[in-house]
């Protein structure tokens, strides 16, 4: 087995840890051959593996510059079977969000203007740089951030932000046992997260919204209900809806079902349709307007985790 990562927080890389003594378990059925988050192991070493060497690859991490991209397919040409881990894989993720802006922009923010930047020379990342008659390199950062299958052939995917432990040591014994689903599967339920959430629904309208330290919500109603911008019912299932269980709305990272073509698309349409007065009459357009001005960050709410595999992808920037 190799494990390999992109634009990551290495998150993927401690779900893995978590398995704790099952670990030494699978250990006996797998051998890590490539794992630089644990081990002490160059990309060389990766290149140099024979062609269909590896059984199983792991990806965690989105594709946002050149290496995560030789990553991707060394691990896609030494591998018979590459599994997207993670949302970042899957659906782009938290790191996808860079597509609201360009490289460009993006290093002015990060590299001069935020008020902890240290840098009165205003130097910025180059993919060359001359030391002492030595060239220094480093990635190149692309424009769009993109999905692990934007780049190479996937076999399976494994949502979440990180994956379940859970989910992990089950898509691990079925490769084990050679009981995977088809090609191209998720490798978690294909259902909603309210189908695994605990509270209750009651058809209720809301007019109001509020962020999760604004209120302290009832823990046996609905979040969305009562005015939280809960991602639950455009999510898939499968991570026991922990975080909906300490009264914090889910986020999204578990990725959308088979039958949602965009996730926040699919969540906006849930919450139009819990807008209204309690006594069933429809809000007007001022009413609705003033509603959504609530929602402090549409794009960030709606699209956390999958931005680079939805509708949408980024946005065009005609400056």
């Amino acid at each position: 087995m190799a494990i390999g990562l992109g634009a990551t927080c290495s998150g993927c890389d401690i779900t893995i840890v978590d398995l704790g003594e099952k670990l030494l378990d699978l250990f006996g059925s797998f051998e890590i051959v490539f794992w630089p988050t644990a081990q002490d192991q160059k990309l060389d070493q990766l290149r140099e593996m024979a062609d269909g060497s590896i059984d199983v690859a792991l990806y965690h991490g989105s594709i946002a510059n050149s290496e995560n991209v030789e990553m991707a397919e060394l691990l896609r040409k030494k591998s018979k079977m590459l599994i997207a881990f993670g949302a970042c894989a899957c659906n782009g993720g938290v790191p996808g969000l860079a597509n609201i802006t360009t490289t460009e922009k993006l290093f002015e923010k990060v590299y001069k203007s935020t008020p902890s930047t240290s840098n009165e020379e205003a130097t910025l990342p180059l993919e060359k740089t001359g030391i002492q008659g030595h060239t220094l390199t480093l990635p190149r950062k692309m424009d769009t951030v993109v999905c692990l299958s934007d780049i190479v052939e996937v076999d399976y995917y494994l949502p979440g932000c990180p994956p379940e432990t859970e989910l992990v040591e089950e898509a691990l014994n079925a490769i084990v046992s050679d009981k995977l689903p088809p090609r191209g599967a998720v490798l978690a339920p294909d259902r909603i997260l309210c189908d695994e959430c605990p509270r209750k629904r009651e058809e209720k309208k809301i007019q109001k919204i509020y962020r999760h330290f604004e209120v302290t919500p009832d823990p046996e109603k609905c979040l969305l209900e009562q005015g939280m911008l809960c991602m639950g019912i455009a999510t898939r299932a499968g991570c026991g809806a922990k975080c909906i269980k300490v009264n914090i709305p889910c986020r999204g990272c578990m990725g959308p079902t088979s039958e949602v073509n965009d996730q926040g698309a699919k969540a906006m349409a849930a919450v139009a349709s819990v807008i209204g007065l309690d006594n069933e009459e429809q809000m007007n357009d001022e009413d609705v307007q003033k509603l959504m001005d609530q929602i402090k960050d549409p794009l960030g709410t709606f699209h956390m985790f999958s931005l680079p595999c939805s509708t949408l992808r980024r946005r065009v920037v005609t400056e």
